[in-house]
């Protein structure tokens, strides 16, 4: 078996996520060397991430930080180009659908090294949100695509995408089940926050469409109120900003529990035990049902159109009336609840990997 040489594109705290058992079966067989573009660069946003999934120290990180997208992706094109002419390996893996993302597929393209996506195909068909705009091109200059899910290979081939795609299920999935058993082990996040099991809700928020728009913010946060179930709310750097500038902070609901952004194993541990979940993240959505925990969406769309089944996503917008409706009278149907995320994806991956080089 030939010894494959795999530059590894992580920079956003999902990334992490999904890297962490990839890069463990990679390392079983073969060589990887992991860039961290630094896109998510708050302690509790990476290194955190690093020590917890057991994910080796990068090595190069490029510290790019935060900035307009065009201004992140370019530094970051600019600086895995340089790493690429210097490691010139078999494939370059780049996750998601982030800054982070593109820059890493592009960089790889021009170069003309062979690009290897996970997590393809994913569509929420709505152009203005820059993720869209990330994974669509991601995918159209990818020569391996990995899809969680058969919708996911089928938009695709939609677009007439069929060479290079692989039904390998979730990567989130595997870390999930690594890490679940760990997480009730260490975790004292219930006891610090003092929180009955099934008795509150999560909440997060980091998109822009709701974290740049005082009106929708505010709509969220006064359903919450309403709902009056004390609700843990990890608040995202940018997103504290933006409730200290526009004068939200000082008049948070009293039942919001507001703190930094938590670890993996506390997320895990705090989310398996919530009566709801309440998100406009992509990768908590698809957690939430594996966990098999009710989420409400605050979007109009969604990218994981399977957990739509059997009301245990339900999607409300910026809504303070469909939301709080969803945290009272949702009731997921378990009968409607299939395996759509299987385990054994990160396996899948690595042996792809080594099939394309044969």
């Amino acid at each position: 078996m030939n010894i494959l040489k795999i530059v590894s594109i992580v920079g956003a705290r999902p990334q992490f996520v999904k890297c962490a058992p990839v890069s463990r079966e990679i390392r079983k067989d073969h060589t990887e060397t992991l860039v961290h573009t630094g896109q998510h660069y708050d302690p509790d946003m990476s290194a955190i991430f690093f020590q917890e999934l057991e994910i080796p120290k990068p090595d190069y990180n490029l510290g790019i930080g935060s900035g307009s997208h065009g201004e992140q992706t370019g530094k970051m094109v600019i600086g895995i180009e340089k790493i690429l002419e210097t490691e010139r390996p078999d494939f370059v893996l780049v996750y998601g659908d982030t800054n982070s993302t593109l820059a890493g597929a592009l960089a790889a393209a021009k170069l003309q090294l062979p690009v290897a996506h996970v997590e393809a195909g994913l569509r929420s068909y709505d152009r203005t949100m820059p993720e869209e705009i990330n994974r669509v091109l991601t995918d159209h200059i990818s020569d391996l695509l990995f899809c969680p899910t058969q919708a996911a290979a089928d938009n695709l081939e939609k677009e007439g995408i069929n060479k290079g795609v692989h039904l390998t299920g979730d990567v989130m999935a595997d870390a999930l089940e690594y890490n679940r058993v760990l997480a009730e082990e260490k975790s004292s996040v219930l006891k610090m926050f003092e929180l009955e099991e099934h008795s509150y809700l999560v909440l997060t928020v980091h998109r822009p469409s709701n974290t740049d728009n005082k009106k929708n913010m505010s709509r969220i946060l006064d359903a919450i109120r309403k709902s009056g179930k004390p609700t843990v709310f990890p608040v995202h750097p940018r997103t504290r900003k933006f409730l200290q500038d526009h004068g939200i902070w000082d008049i948070m609901p009293s039942n919001i529990i507001l703190t930094d952004p938590l670890g993996y194993l506390d997320m895990i541990q705090l989310m398996r035990h919530a009566e709801k979940i309440i998100t406009d993240s992509g990768g908590i959505q698809k957690e939430a049902y594996i966990l098999k925990i009710p989420c409400i969406t605050l979007r109009d769309n969604t990218e994981w159109i399977e957990t739509l089944e059997g009301n245990w996503n339900v999607l409300t917008g910026a809504d303070t009336d469909k939301i709080r409706d969803a945290i009272v009278n949702i009731k997921p149907d378990p009968s409607k609840r299939y395996n759509h995320y299987p385990y054994g994806a990160s396996k899948k991956i690595a042996r792809l990997l080594e099939m394309a080089m044969q």
